[in-house]
């Protein structure tokens, strides 16, 4: 009986992980400060606790360079959406289109990422200032 009790437990428990799904990249704003970026990330994802919440986002190119990353550590179970920023980020002055992105513990990188043209002042889900 007592090993029908933890089954169930367990079972519950990575259902209700399962059910927080992959984090959604909200917005974004990219200020431009001498040569270097500030980078406001809205997020939002089902945290459940420490198990399953959104543990980082992260600036890429769009061949995969990785050029920031802010890590989470800990879960926003009651804060949804939230803010998180990140100062000083390097950004070559070749590249024109970056991407942000964010990771949850359970699911890994998202699928969705939020595409930001640099030169332009705002675009789907992002603002540029300069």
């Amino acid at each position: 009986m007592w090993t029908r009790s933890v089954i169930a437990l367990f079972a519950w428990g990575m259902a209700m992980t399962a059910m927080a799904g992959n984090v959604e990249v909200v917005n974004v704003t990219f200020s431009k400060h001498g040569d270097s970026w500030d980078v406001e990330t809205t997020l939002r994802h089902a945290d459940t606790g420490w198990e399953h919440y959104a543990d980082a986002w992260r600036v890429v190119t769009p061949n995969g360079e990785i050029l920031a990353t802010r890590t989470l550590v800990h879960p926003h179970v009651d804060e949804q959406p939230f803010t998180r920023g990140l100062r000083g980020v390097s950004i070559p002055k070749d590249v024109a289109v970056v991407f942000v992105e964010a990771h949850d513990k359970v699911h890994g990188w998202g699928p969705q990422r939020v595409q930001v043209d640099l030169a332009a002042s705002t675009g789907e889900r992002y603002r540029v200032r300069r």
